[in-house]
């Protein structure tokens, strides 16, 4: 295994240093040999619980992966610019597996939300027919899913960037993906810088950058003008209304209750069915009491489902889960990824001194 490495090369220095001073080394060479045969038996497991690997047609990246493989099997970063529905965050640890990745080391695959590193972990594990957990596994702030077979390990860039405190090189990695790179947090700017450092002392270590087409250039440029392949997306028609709100609405949750009302109202008697409803808001507070609003409106048939990143893990996962009738989902950004039929997005800024004029669009 890649993480062993480092420390068999120490073990050996020592053991070199013992003989050279005339103290007995049979003992720790016993010890090291055996800890190698431990590392290479487990390599060998994890190449043969490698699932098989089947890459949807329906999307883009799917018909580009042969390219992309190509790139990275000969680059050390590369930089990938994929629009919304183009697949990347789904299909691009598939095809480092499929180069052979994965084996030897983690495919290390970060997300800058909680939410969003159980949700992929689980979508890749289901197109690989396999267990979430054990070829694919996630770790998030005191929840650890992965195991010593694990491949692919979803987690949120918080916990890499808490893992470089006892392992300065990511030695347990062999590829890491930095999801979502357009957005520029602090973490996201810290592991980019670090990652610069490291790579030179690590030229096994394949770092692939998912981006938004924006920012390319710059992305390449740090990375000594790393390579970079656009993948397009996919789209479907979208119908903007814009609705202010009412003067008799002297509330946010009363405008929300009354939109939510005049969308069901308009598609009665509609032979096709209306799909789920997601309601972007910008905090916990506004989405409980968002939430309660709707619950008194008392609407038949209609569940009414917050998420947001405090949420318990069972609650979050009721989101996810199949369902018969129709739902409310009232999110932060945290639900950005998901496609229902209508998005109802509160037009008002989080901003400090600044109140901007509220309306549903």
């Amino acid at each position: 295994m890649g993480r062993d490495r480092h420390r068999f090369t120490r073990q050996l220095d020592d053991l070199q240093k013992r003989a050279k001073s005339d103290k007995p080394v049979d003992k720790g060479v016993n010890k090291l040999v055996h800890s190698i045969e431990q590392s290479t038996a487990l390599v060998a497991r994890r190449q043969e619980s490698v699932p098989d690997i089947i890459f949807p047609e329906n999307l883009p990246i799917s018909a580009r992966r042969d390219e992309i493989a190509k790139l990275i099997d000969g680059n050390q970063v590369v930089i990938l610019a994929g629009e919304t529905g183009s697949g990347k965050t789904t299909q691009l640890p598939k095809i480092c597996l499929e180069l052979g990745r994965g084996v030897k080391g983690l495919i290390g695959h970060t997300q800058p939300r909680r939410i969003a590193a159980r949700t992929v972990a689980s979508r890749i594990a289901e197109e690989l027919n396999t267990p979430l957990g054990e070829s694919v596994g996630y770790q998030v702030r005191f929840s650890d899913h992965t195991q010593d077979t694990s491949h692919v390990k979803l987690m949120t860039d918080g916990i890499l960037l808490a893992e470089i405190q006892h392992d300065r090189y990511l030695n347990k990695y062999d590829t890491l993906i930095i999801d979502e790179a357009h957005e520029r947090s602090l973490n996201i700017d810290f592991l980019l810088g670090y990652l610069k450092q490291i790579l030179p002392k690590r030229p096994d270590l394949k770092v692939i950058i998912p981006s938004a087409t924006i920012d390319l250039e710059r992305f390449s440029e740090h990375f000594n003008k790393a390579p970079i392949i656009e993948v397009s997306g996919r789209t479907f028609p979208v119908d903007v209304h814009y609705r202010p709100m009412a003067d008799t609405e002297d509330d946010l949750y009363g405008a929300i209750t009354e939109t939510v009302s005049e969308i069901l109202e308009t598609e009665k008697g509609s032979s096709r069915r209306g799909g789920d409803i997601l309601i972007f808001m910008s905090g916990e507070r506004e989405i409980r009491e968002g939430a309660l609003a709707l619950r008194r409106a008392q609407f038949p048939h209609l569940e009414i489902l917050p998420l947001y990143a405090r949420l318990s893990l069972e609650d979050q996962n009721k989101v996810f889960n199949g369902h018969k009738g129709r739902r409310v989902v009232l999110a932060t950004n945290v639900a950005k990824h998901n496609h229902p039929n209508l998005v109802l997005r509160k037009k008002r800024k989080k901003k400090k001194g600044l109140a901007d004029n509220n309306g549903s669009e």
